[in-house]
């Protein structure tokens, strides 16, 4: 069974999603991909997982990089659980490329030659947004480029990370 509850960000309402003690999905309500993957059983409930993201989100909207990650099962395939690794390694305030993420992959995992673009789908794909921060992935020319919650915000997240 798939749980969910709510949290009232800055930027927007972010509905939660999890099953026992981990986080799977954590989205900007009206974003692209919006709940994908939960199930038609949900139902809302309060998990301790949830509590864990909300001090999360607090630290974040209160301007401070997070001293801890909340437990987290992010539903996909080898790749994009690949993709969404690097991720979690993207310090916070700082941005990497597609390409970036491309070639560490290809390094770390023998993957075969990856594109940009194969990469930009799985981020684009991934259900756990902000905590696994897709957003700090830019394009090439350093554009503010396919992010699920909209460019926009996008924007305001890293700002918020640079402490403009």
């Amino acid at each position: 069974m798939i749980f969910t509850g709510k949290y009232d960000s800055p930027l927007g309402l972010i509905t939660l999603a999890g099953e026992g003690e981990a986080l799977t999905g954590l989205w900007f309500e009206g974003q692209k991909h919006y709940a994908q993957g939960l199930k038609s059983d949900w139902k809302e409930e309060e998990l301790p997982v949830f509590q864990d993201a909300r001090r999360w989100l607090d630290t974040y909207f209160g301007g401070k990089a997070p001293s801890f990650t909340p437990p987290l099962s992010p539903q996909g395939s080898f790749f994009r659980k690949a993709v969404w690794q690097i991720l979690l390694r993207i310090p916070y305030g700082s941005t990497v490329t597609y390409g970036e993420i491309a070639r560490t992959l290809e390094k770390e995992n023998s993957f075969p030659r990856i594109s940009a673009r194969a990469v930009g789908g799985a981020v684009g794909h991934n259900p756990i947004s902000l905590i696994i921060p897709c957003h700090r992935v830019i394009g090439a020319d350093g554009s503010l480029t396919g992010y699920a919650g909209g460019t926009e915000r996008k924007r305001e997240l890293l700002e918020r990370e640079q402490g403009v």
